[in-house]
């Protein structure tokens, strides 16, 4: 009982006299390379900054910014520094065995994304630093020097068993010490992968932001996020070309306006007249990753 009574005071101390313990602030990514990767001239904002149109030019975002166009960017786009710390890693799941890339902090980061690639692809694709206009090369470039880590995986043929190993590695990803958020970042085909991954309450209840690339945003399945997701709202940012011919735009801008109406943490990246693999070379990697970490909290 003295010992209670004399915890009374201390404790009266910190909370009613103003020492309150600190809660962290959403990790926010500092600035590299963005007189290179930043919006161009001309792109413009609406909604409050929940909308983008992206200003882009075929002749100079990839003509005058690539050695050989689509194919090798100039070196003033590439930092080499990360791949001193990526490494090519078998990921041990119960439903088999996963193979992976991953560069930076890996025991302890200070947060995570993971990039699933779309059809025809695999764990390399993300992890390419002189095609896509440099934009993965920056992409490692900031979650290192933040001490975050970036992850790509194989998805295979997006078939069960694949979608069993992802959501192994998101487990053993997102329970790592600290909790640190994790991003889920997905284009193409691996969007519909990555939606059906995020059906699984277990999956979605450890998913702090998700990107859509040039994906298949079929309302069902943001739907059956949703429902997963319960009272949780994982923020949203989808990126897509007005030109693509893979997926449709509109289909894209229409769940935008559908979730934005619903009051829910999303933004659209609209890559004016770009087509299906634009936003992999032209989205604003640190623009985007401080608005999910910021609206996860």
């Amino acid at each position: 009982m003295r010992s209670r009574a004399r915890l009374r005071p201390l404790l009266a101390a910190l909370f009613l006299g103003g020492v309150i313990p600190a809660v962290a602030a959403p990790l926010q990514l500092a600035p590299f390379k963005d007189e290179l990767f930043a919006y161009p001239a001309g792109s413009t904002s609406r909604d409050g900054g929940a909308e983008t149109d992206v200003a882009y030019s075929e002749l100079r975002d990839i003509n005058g910014r690539d050695e050989i166009p689509e194919r090798r960017v100039k070196l003033a786009y590439v930092d080499a520094a990360p791949l001193g710390r990526q490494v090519e890693r078998v990921v041990e799941t119960p439903a088999g065995p996963l193979k992976t890339m991953q560069v930076g902090e890996t025991a302890r980061p200070s947060a995570t994304v993971l990039f699933i690639h779309g059809r025809n692809g695999d764990r390399r694709l993300g992890m390419y630093d002189r095609t896509f206009g440099g934009n993965f090369n920056r992409l490692k470039n900031l979650m290192a020097r933040a001490g975050g880590l970036y992850v790509t995986a194989d998805a295979g043929q997006f078939a069960e068993g694949d979608r069993a190993r992802v959501a192994a590695l998101i487990e053993q990803l997102a329970d790592k010490p600290g909790r640190p958020p994790l991003v889920l970042a997905c284009a193409s085909m691996g969007g519909e992968f990555c939606w059906d991954l995020l059906a699984r309450p277990e999956t979605a209840g450890r998913i702090a932001g998700i990107v859509m690339l040039s994906a298949n945003n079929l309302p069902a399945k943001v739907a059956a996020m949703r429902r997963a997701a319960g009272a949780r709202r994982i923020p949203l940012l989808l990126a897509h070309g007005t030109r693509d011919k893979v997926f449709s735009w509109e289909a894209a801008h229409a769940l935008y306006e559908d979730l934005r109406g619903a009051s829910y943490p999303v933004r659209f990246v609209s890559m004016t007249d770009g087509n299906h693999g634009t936003p992999l070379r032209m989205l604003d990697w640190r623009l985007s990753l401080n608005w999910l970490f910021a609206a996860a909290g």
